[in-house]
């Protein structure tokens, strides 16, 4: 654990100093934590001017993590908070691998191996998100499942609607297979309460504090234009629905690396059934880039997935020592297999450890030659660690603005000014908000749920009157003189 602290941290770290993090999701999540921490509410300028970030996604577990920012209020801090919770995650996996294997390396290679998996790699990666805290949540569920503690598991998925607003049919996975070990009365209260959540958050709370007054990210278009609409096709059309599933490369892509490496031993184990919300609803949705494995969204699922192979692996192994054996005559008289295994000292087979190693080997072997998947690898780089003339640039830019404004700053450059002024992107902030600018002219596009690219950028900034103040490597400082508006200078004081 101490180790994959240690990485986390460091990764996290370079890659803010390094200009890599980026206002989304780093910069949005700074923002809400420290309001938060000054006892305000989570308004997030680089979501939008006056937006309060409960009418995006429902996480109000984040308040939780005030205090830390009372102790280092810096964006970094989310980095080390992401990484002690990803780390922690390692506990119940632990427990949950000892209590199969009853062999203290057999669990700690399993724990070891989830940690150096790409989808936690693919979460550092990102800097951070409201799932994190889930991580570890969704871990000791599925210990409290297997340890029989059913009621232990409904309290602790009820923390889970606190995550984010889609838990609560996670929640109802998680029902399905309390049903498999017979806990008929937690099933039906953790299954009424996810929907129940699921419900009252998308339909209440969220259009309570959104602006434009509803849920904005029903993006499953493919199934239908409603949650109604699209049970109704999925039922209908159950081919159909499948096809979806593997209509992608990137979706083909994305199943291989979830089940291969484990051997497609999670198909064996009911426990997979808790992580098909998760991995579905990426699955199922519109936009391309969330079927890629570079998100974090895999990491609450590859908890999952990982338990169950370990589950499938015994399984695996209990079937087949149940087969008939053709050596031995009927009416022979022979011990049972275990009890053979201690008469004759030979060690029991440890599945897991199979599993552990498998994906122990595949996560070193993808950190040095797969990037795109493991990105772990740039920590083997030495320019990864190393500011470029890009970011030495950035330093500058940032450096001269001053406190307490409202600024529109490049996606990269946000978290930089998070701490001290009122920063959004181009064009969340009203028109006569921002008296400060700073552009990356080689980028695409500049961040943001509707991006500018840089030359609609200076386009905005000339007709609202912003000038030239500096520029080098592509980042240019434009400012307008005119007084600052009260928001702005209050916005990070109580």
């Amino acid at each position: 654990m101490a180790v994959a602290i240690a990485v986390y941290i460091t990764h996290s770290i370079l890659r803010f100093n390094g200009y890599h993090a980026k206002g989304f999701d780093l910069g949005i999540f700074d923002q809400a934590v420290r309001q938060y921490s000054l006892f305000k509410p989570p308004i997030v300028p680089i979501k939008g001017d006056g937006f309060h970030l409960l009418g995006d996604h429902f996480h109000p577990i984040l308040a939780l993590l005030s205090p830390f920012y009372w102790i280092w209020d810096d964006p970094r801090m989310l980095g080390i908070i992401m990484a002690l919770a990803l780390a922690s995650t390692a506990i119940p996996v632990y427990f949950f691998t000892r209590r199969r294997s009853h062999h203290h390396v057999c669990a700690l290679v399993v724990s070891t191996a989830l940690l150096a998996f790409w989808p936690f790699q693919a979460m550092v990666n990102w800097d951070f998100h409201e799932v994190t805290l889930g991580v570890p949540v969704i871990a000791w569920v599925m210990w409290a499942l297997d340890a029989r503690r059913f009621w232990l598991a409904c309290g602790l998925s009820l923390i889970l609607l606190t995550v984010r607003e889609d838990m609560g049919i996670t929640l109802v996975a998680i029902a399905v297979v309390m049903l498999f070990y017979r806990a008929w009365w937690q099933a039906l209260v953790t299954a009424v309460s996810g929907m129940i959540g699921f419900v009252v958050v998308l339909q209440v709370v969220i259009p309570y504090f959104s602006p434009s007054g509803e849920f904005s990210y029903w993006e499953y278009t493919a199934l239908g234009e409603d949650l109604g609409s699209s049970l109704t096709f999925m039922l209908t059309n159950p081919l159909e629905t499948i096809g979806i599933l593997f209509d992608h490369p990137l979706k083909i892509g994305l199943w291989l690396l979830h089940f291969v490496p484990l051997l497609l031993l999670p198909l064996l184990s009911p426990i997979t059934l808790a992580a098909a919300p998760l991995l579905l609803s990426r699955l199922f949705n519109d936009r391309l880039n969330v079927w890629a494995p570079v998100y974090q969204y895999d990491a609450m699922p590859s908890v999952i997935l990982m338990l169950a192979a370990v589950d499938g692996a015994y399984r695996l192994t209990r079937w087949v020592r149940t087969w008939p054996d053709s050596s031995q005559t009927p009416g022979t008289n022979h011990l049972p297999k275990d009890a053979t295994e201690a008469t004759t000292g030979q060690p029991r087979p440890r599945p897991a450890s199979v599993v552990g190693t498998v994906v122990l080997g595949v996560s070193l072997v993808g950190t040095v030659t797969f990037p795109a998947v493991f990105p772990f690898h740039q920590l083997l780089t030495a320019t990864y660690w190393i500011p470029s003339e890009k970011a030495q640039a950035f330093d500058r830019a940032v450096s001269m603005i001053p406190d307490d404004v409202c600024v529109e700053a490049a996606d990269h450059a946000a978290p930089h000014l998070s701490t001290r002024t009122a920063v959004g992107l181009h064009g969340t902030l009203n028109d006569d908000r921002s008296t400060w600018m700073i552009i990356d002219d080689e980028v695409e596009e500049l961040g943001g749920n509707h991006p500018l690219t840089p030359s609609q950028a200076f386009d905005r900034a000339e007709r609202l009157g912003f000038e030239v103040v500096w520029e080098d490597q592509g980042v240019w400082v434009l400012h307008r003189d005119q007084p600052v508006d009260p928001a702005c200078s209050q916005y990070l004081h109580r």
